[in-house]
């Protein structure tokens, strides 16, 4: 195939693929819900079946549709998201883990005082479930599945905010950057101070008392650049 042809097929794969998120909104389908069939969607957009599966297998990179082998295609849980994961990113650096701290510090605390407003029951309830389930893991000393669930609780508070575009937002400095921060937990070591200071701003939230939801996510998040800091200054 000459370069042309190349970019003339990538360009149509695009223009699928894309068709395809289109038609999975206009049905307001949600994770885990089937699709159309492989053969209707190549008579939907008249292309070739082949096409129609190599355009499903670039969004299933991203995570947007799964292919279940003689079930069908299903909607992905990555659908919704504008922002995910470079799988080929290399090891995160010292650098790397202040500048995500210190855009956490700037951005968070905001959004906690908007969820405080707000307080989306849903967020709230998944809140306290990881609270939980974090209090759970430190006793069972699961660190590793700790730091995921530290992460959910801070994407189920900007979920609180009622705010999509915040939350999406939160979610590009929590999920995309997950080694990161589970080298951030690693260094930091405090895993039951952390937990605490997540209840507070919790409460702070659930009152519905934004400036002491917004100060303690924000001394929540300098105290551990804090330490960041400290510890890679002086390891």
């Amino acid at each position: 195939m000459s370069s042309t042809g190349g970019v003339v097929r990538r360009s149509l794969l695009d223009d699928l693929a894309t068709s395809m998120l289109a038609l999975i909104a206009e049905r307001k389908l949600s994770p885990g819900d089937q699709f159309e069939a492989v053969r209707s969607l190549a008579e939907r957009f008249k292309v070739a079946v082949p096409t129609v599966r190599e355009a499903l297998r670039r969004l299933e990179a991203t995570g947007a549709v799964e292919l279940r082998h003689g079930s069908g295609v299903y909607v992905g849980p990555n659908v919704g998201r504008l922002i995910l994961a470079n799988p080929l990113a290399l090891a995160p650096t010292p650098d790397r883990l202040v500048e995500l701290l210190q855009a956490r510090a700037l951005i968070e605390p905001p959004v906690a005082a908007l969820a405080a407003q707000t307080r989306i029951e849903t967020a709230l309830e998944r809140m306290a479930t990881d609270l939980e389930t974090a209090a759970e893991l430190i006793a069972s000393g699961d660190h590793a599945q700790l730091a995921e669930v530290n992460m959910d609780f801070h994407r189920s508070l900007a979920l609180a905010s009622g705010n999509a575009t915040l939350a999406e937002v939160v979610e590009s400095v929590t999920v995309v950057n997950v080694r990161e921060q589970l080298e951030i937990l690693h260094i930091h070591g405090d895993r039951q101070a952390d937990l605490d200071e997540h209840r507070a701003i919790f409460d702070a939230i659930r009152s519905g008392d934004a400036d002491l939801a917004e100060l303690l996510t924000r001394e929540h998040l300098d105290g551990v650049l804090a330490v960041i800091n400290q510890r890679l200054q002086h390891p």
